[in-house]
């Protein structure tokens, strides 16, 4: 059974609805709070490319060194009021947990060295690598890849990190399949089943872990699931109509890191954020147009509309005429966050995260889908479902529905070919049977996803 079900929203209107504001701040005890009126930079960077392994990994080591000494003399520069790190460990450093356990206590030390000296006030999120992949996966819940796993979460709890978080990947090869077929109901099967029991049974430990250390369990991210369609969706190799419900539809199964226990911030290349948010109430993280050096997207500035931590995604570690990666990442942070402070210090918050919205919603589905008014209209549909499954459809009939009217009033540019696909997303989405054990039993029986295998999720033919 979930800790916590969501049946009503966290907010009566969008009139609150903003960034740096959440109704279930956290506070911690240097002093930041977040969601309590400030939009903090969160700083997220990684190794350049190279090999890791027993005889590269003091150099590893030294290269995450130079980047938190980095991000934190820029930070303290720049006078941020507070600063987030978040170090997502290469998969090498999850397989090998003390390598990533390591990692924490080396960006941990730097940041307590940082808090002395400078009284730079700093946060560290840790996330490990869904690691559960492969065709040596015993099962999804235990086993080696589990164990290691978990392993590796308590090791970073208790060797530094503040938050904790992950990309979980439960359900994703069934997504896969169906993003490259625009296939809606094994889309529904991957989220709204698949995913969303994979997540209760995840978040459940994960949550027990940062109990057990007293430090916040944060959340999740669809990355693995509508980033890709996000991203696929912006260099046309989908509708973006599809990756735009998609989106919608991965609230759901993001959302049960909440009920199992999360409080946020959840992770920022989760889009779906502002559902999480509007039904939570607990803040968030994103990511848009200052995460450019990861990937391209079409939701640059309504990503920040309702933001409480804001983030760069991640960098490389490489030099370039202003200075390290990590560096200038955290300048451009900075000033997104200075600006969006000072708004909310004149009055004018309300007014930015309009302009914020009004930039780009009319001009991609992805980007309408995030508009605080059509998060609000979705979401307050999206609680009235029973089960995870039919939250999943309901979310992705209710897009379907917004879309189509946005488009009829001239609030969104969709070409013939993008609303063909909306009136085939409709019609496969109302095919499917309301009868969740129905559906997960004709599901099973017509699987012909080969990496897929119902007895690794305890799902039975």
């Amino acid at each position: 059974m979930a800790k916590y079900n969501f049946n009503g929203l966290a907010y009566e209107s969008i009139d609150n609805f903003v960034f740096g504001h959440a109704p279930k701040k956290i506070e911690f005890a240097n002093g930041m709070v977040i969601g309590g009126g400030t939009v903090y930079p969160e700083v997220n960077f990684t190794l350049p490319p190279m090999q890791v392994n027993k005889n590269t990994i003091q150099k590893a080591f030294k290269e995450y060194k130079t980047m938190i000494q980095d991000t934190c003399q820029r930070a303290v520069e720049l006078q941020v009021p507070g600063l987030v790190v978040e170090i997502e460990l290469v998969p090498d450093m999850t397989f090998n947990p003390e390598w990533g356990i390591e990692v924490t206590k080396i960006i941990k030390d730097v940041m307590n060295e940082y808090a002395v000296k400078s009284g730079l006030k700093s946060l560290l999120r840790m996330t490990p690598v869904d690691i559960r992949e492969g065709n040596d996966l015993e099962h999804m819940w235990y086993g080696k890849q589990w164990d290691t796993l978990m392993h590796c979460f308590r090791g970073c709890a208790e060797s530094g990190a503040d938050l904790l978080s992950i990309e979980s990947v439960g359900g994703k090869n069934l997504h896969d399949d169906a993003v490259m077929y625009c296939d809606m109901p094994k889309n529904i099967f991957s989220l709204g089943v698949v995913a969303a029991k994979d997540m209760q049974k995840l978040w459940k430990n994960i949550v027990e872990i940062a109990n057990q250390a007293n430090i916040v369990p944060a959340g999740d991210t669809a990355c693995a699931f509508s980033n890709t369609s996000m991203v696929l969706g912006v260099r046309g190799m989908i509708p973006t109509v599809y990756a735009a419900v998609d989106r919608v539809m991965t609230a759901v199964r993001s959302m049960v890191a909440h009920e199992e226990g999360a409080i946020g911030p959840d992770k920022d290349c989760a889009y779906e954020g502002p559902y999480i948010k509007i039904i939570t109430g607990t803040p968030i993280s994103m990511e848009g147009k200052s995460s450019a050096v990861a990937h391209n997207t079409f939701c640059g500035n309504i990503a920040a509309a309702v933001a409480d931590l804001w983030s760069n995604e991640s960098v490389e570690n490489k030099r370039l005429l202003g200075g390290n990666t990590a560096a200038i990442c955290t300048e451009m942070l900075a000033y997104d966050c200075r600006l969006m402070n000072t708004a909310t210090s004149a009055g004018q918050n309300i007014m930015l995260r309009d302009l914020f919205v009004e930039s780009d919603s009319k001009l991609d589905a992805h980007a309408y889908i995030m508009r605080p008014d059509v998060v609000y209209n979705i979401a307050k549909e999206i609680v009235k479902g029973k089960s995870h499954f039919e939250r999943t459809k309901i979310a992705g009939l209710k897009s379907v529905e917004e879309l189509k009217k946005a488009e009829k009033a001239g609030k969104l540019i969709l070409n013939q070919r993008e609303m063909t696909y909306l009136d085939m997303i409709e019609s496969q989405l109302t095919s499917i049977t309301d009868n969740e054990e129905k559906f997960l039993d004709n599901m099973l029986k017509s699987n012909t996803t080969t990496t897929f295998d119902p007895k690794k999720y305890d799902l039975v033919v």
